[in-house]
């Protein structure tokens, strides 16, 4: 049993006594209720029957023992009937009160200082529950969307095993459209070029000047094979 309230123990707290305290509370508790924390008297003196106080997801429950341990007086307030709740640390432990609707106060003292932080902290973290209400998150189980991806590491694992095929020859990746408004430059030799522009009259001689100037400003002529060609053209102008 002690295995299942560590999380309920810490440094300040008698397991013994804890344990003691849980059972007697086993039949005690509501469907769905959980103990959240169990905070336990230590006084000065030895004290053989401490009071205690437990905390539950629904409630706070005050433990009396009564006839030499041999019974156990409770009082109990559900967390809406609760509107404050207060610490105050003192040279000998701490006492953690709390109010009701009803105006009455409750009050144990000589606690351990760690155990009355965790009650304030437990209590105002009930309240503000009930105030805001319960964040989706606490209440259900989160909802884990699994996504599919096998298609697409499937389709990663194609992209990647397709081969590369090598371009080696550009007109591939040209569309044979782009510059079909120009009129392909033709390198032939001296001879036939000065006999081809020869035969051409000053109109045809200025428009062919005005092709290469555009096939120079598209990039597809290096400017010294324009001035090559427009000098060439000049002289039979």
């Amino acid at each position: 049993m002690i295995d299942n309230l560590k999380k309920i123990l810490n440094e300040d707290q008698d397991p013994k006594a804890i344990e003691k305290i849980n059972a007697k509370l086993d039949n005690l508790l509501m469907s769905n209720e959980e103990i959240g924390y169990i905070a336990v008297q230590k006084k000065p003196a030895v004290t053989i029957f401490p009071d205690s106080i437990v905390v539950t997801n629904k409630r706070i429950i005050i433990c009396k023992p009564k006839n030499l341990g041999l019974s156990m007086e409770f009082v109990d307030y559900g967390w809406d009937d609760i509107t404050s709740s207060f610490v105050k640390e003192n040279i000998l432990g701490a006492e953690f009160s709390f109010n009701t609707k009803f105006e009455l106060t409750h009050t144990i003292d000589y606690l351990p200082k760690n155990q009355a932080r965790k009650l304030y902290t437990y209590t105002k973290e009930q309240l503000d529950i009930l105030k805001n209400g319960i964040p989706v998150a606490a209440t259900t189980n989160p909802t884990v969307e699994t996504i599919n991806t096998s298609n697409e590491i499937e389709d990663l694992e194609e992209l990647e095993e397709t081969p590369t095929e090598e371009v080696t020859n550009f007109a591939e990746i040209i569309p044979a459209t782009t510059y079909n408004t120009f009129e392909e430059p033709k390198f032939e030799t001296a001879t036939s070029t000065e006999k081809g522009l020869g035969d051409l009259s000053q109109d045809e001689l200025f428009a062919k000047l005005q092709n290469y100037k555009k096939l120079l400003d598209n990039g597809l002529i290096m400017q010294g094979e324009y001035d090559n060609l427009k000098k060439e053209i000049l002289s039979f102008m």
